[in-house]
């Protein structure tokens, strides 16, 4: 019974989270890609149009999809709605589209006035660059200006654009999934630009609301005033062009700056602990195309928001809240942002779609067909010393994609910190799977042969990458495909972060004859929790660690020569034994963490347990920081196989 059991628990939490919209098959050929050619509608041609438009995304087929009904009742016909070419999309991947917002007291007579004024602003060629949507609104009463019922539409709008493959129920009561966010939406990357009358709303109406203004990675702000008795609600990156004394002040104060950096084109006040939370004033008057510009490049990029507490928390009570990114605040985190298949800082990402691994298939003849790799520009040159970049293989979460995994659970702002290389495969149906047929149970997987390949691959492609430094991660599904991965091949990982691995310990345990190789190599490794995580991590009834979790640490402690534990939570809440050190910290001063460290008899902390507080089974940007803190301590003797640990490493 324990499979049906499992089985039953995989399923509902991929239903309730989103993840399966279809039952279709097909990773071969993987993309995340909408494939559209660029469009320019009105909001409600947008609305209406979006069933269409995903309904033959990967994992959409065989949805039922309609346009989100929070904006059938939606004011007036003065939005509009510009979708660049070829969005992200399938799966997670809309979630790595850029959303900007554009708000302006001008008056347009038709859709080609409109498109117009956002060339001439700069947006569209901005958006085509970025992959994603720009989306202008104008007052509800061109006479009148922005008042409160363009307030209720902003609700609206920021209800269908953050839903992402949130589902309901039609009139006759059928589970639908709402089209307008894969279509033209997003959540991570959302910023907002007012001009004139449009600054005066943002400032009054949006900045002034929790909710509104904590899913904001930034703002621009040209002109405008702001009433008195309003205040920023929450901390906002802001770039700020002829504004008052005082609105700066109020900008200031939400983000707690207490630093500045003063040139001749602009004053920017910081936090000096967290400096994202940022002001930026303009000192020399520009066009707004070129304070847009200027916003977009030097602040913007810069940060992105993700959801990660429980959702419905200080968000209006309506009939919509309570969807999958509902959540206020966003969590406001570093961004290294790809433009033209580059970061700033000289990251390469680069896709691979090859039938190098075809020798190695599922049943149904899946392979490792896809995987991207990020890598620093040193590696691609050969100025890198060889030997001297270490590889982290980065798994994704089932229903991710592998890029926007990498993107958004931090990596790619570390790699870029850190200058490490990363290979990520797209492994979504050659790993374990679910399978009601001919019994209940799990398919076979390739994981543990072929994800060591991949890792070898990169070693003898890039002699620049160094065998002693190779790490693995991964998150919920991405999780039980790392301990797949070391199950197949534990020497060639210096450590193993699984992250929140919400997938049943029977699904991705190790053979019998695969945990042989830990009579002679050890390995460290730490999972990672959090309060309302999946119940394959934790317990959240008894708050406590999930019974799987129990047998994953008493394997691995086994495995690396430390005594098993017997589990008391009465003596010891959450975790249920003693361990031989804990570190308590505050990450990036919003949420609590606790890690967990159980040593070896030479005192070297092998078997490791994290646990954030208030945090929801999703990706943390802060993850990829306490990941790389862990793994980078530990390096393997490429000699001995020993793991050689320094916690002094930078």
């Amino acid at each position: 019974m324990r499979t049906k059991r499992v089985l039953a628990l995989v399923m509902a939490a991929a239903m309730a989270s989103g993840l399966l919209a279809g039952t279709e098959a097909f990773a071969l050929g993987y993309s995340g890609r909408q494939n559209n050619e660029a469009t320019f509608d009105t909001l409600m041609e947008a609305h209406a149009n979006s069933p269409e438009g995903v309904k033959d995304l990967e994992l959409n087929v065989g949805g039922s999809f309609i346009p989100h009904p929070v904006l059938d009742d939606y004011v007036g016909e003065n939005s509009y709605v510009y979708r660049s070419a070829n969005l992200h999309g399938g799966r997670a991947a809309a979630r790595l589209n850029t959303n900007i917002f554009v708000f302006s007291d001008k008056h347009f007579e038709n859709k080609d006035d409109a498109k117009a004024y956002l060339q001439e602003l700069g947006v569209i060629d901005i958006i085509d660059q970025a992959i994603g949507s720009v989306i202008l609104v104008t007052p509800v009463d061109p006479e009148a200006g922005f008042g409160l019922v363009d307030q209720n539409n902003y609700y609206k709008m920021q209800t269908a654009v953050c839903a992402l493959k949130q589902s309901g129920t039609d009139a006759d009561g059928n589970r639908v999934t709402y089209a307008d966010g894969e279509y033209y939406g997003g959540f991570g990357y959302i910023y907002a630009i007012g001009i004139d009358g449009g600054a005066t709303f943002l400032n009054n109406y949006v900045s002034s609301n929790f909710d509104f203004v904590s899913r904001l990675a930034g703002m621009l702000l040209v002109n405008g005033d702001m009433a008195p008795i309003r205040e920023v609600a929450a901390q906002v990156p802001v770039y700020l062009a002829n504004a008052s004394e005082d609105v700066i002040a109020k900008y200031e104060s939400a983000n707690a700056t207490d630093a500045s950096d003063i040139t001749k084109e602009t004053a920017c006040y910081y936090n000096q602990a967290l400096p994202l939370q940022k002001v930026v004033v303009a000192k020399e008057e520009k066009t707004p195309a070129e304070y847009i510009h200027d916003a977009y490049y030097d602040l913007f990029i810069k940060a992105m928001r993700i959801p990660v507490t429980d959702r419905g928390l200080y968000t209006a009570g309506t009939p919509y809240q309570g969807y999958s990114f509902d959540q206020a605040p966003y969590s406001l985190s570093d961004r290294n942002a790809v433009i033209d298949g580059v970061t700033e800082d000289g990251i390469h990402v680069e896709w691979h779609q090859e039938d190098r691994f075809a020798d190695t298939t599922m049943e149904d003849g899946e392979y490792l067909e896809t995987w991207v790799e990020f890598l620093p520009e040193e590696v691609l040159n050969h100025t890198a010393p060889a030997g001297s970049i270490p590889l982290i293989l980065a798994i994704h979460g089932t229903s991710d994609d592998p890029y926007q995994f990498v993107d958004e659970v931090g990596l790619l702002d570390v790699a870029g910190k850190e200058r490490i290389a990363m290979v990520a495969p797209e492994h979504q149906y050659i790993g374990t799977i679910p399978t009601l047929e001919p019994t209940f149970g799990w398919l076979d997987d390739i994981l543990p042969e072929v994800l060591p390949r991949l890792v070898t691959y990169m070693l003898e492609t890039y002699p620049e990458l160094d065998p002693s430094r190779v790490y693995v991660t991964g998150y919920s599904g991405g999780a039980g495909a790392a301990i797949r991965a070391i199950g197949g091949d534990a020497s060639l990982f210096a450590a193993a972060v699984p992250m929140s691995d919400g997938t049943p310990w029977g699904a991705c345990m190790p053979r019998e004859e695969d945990w042989a190789q830990y009579d002679t190599i050890d390995l460290p490794i730490m999972f990672t929790t959090s309060e309302f995580d999946l119940a394959g991590s934790f317990n959240q009834a008894e708050h406590r660690i999930s019974d799987d979790y129990q047998e994953m640490l008493n394997r691995f402690m086994q495995a690396n020569g430390i005594e098993t534990v017997t589990y008391d939570f009465e003596a010891n809440p959450l975790i249920g034994y003693e361990a031989d050190r804990t570190v308590d910290v505050l990450l990036n001063n919003e949420y609590r963490n606790t890690t967990w460290y159980k040593n070896n008899e030479a005192g070297v902390p092998m078997v490791a347990v994290h646990y954030t507080e208030g945090l929801v089974h999703a990706l943390y940007p802060e993850y990829a920081k306490l990941a790389w803190d862990f793994m980078k301590q530990y390096s393997r003797n490429q000699e001995t196989d020993g793991i050689e640990y320094n916690p002094y490493v930078d």
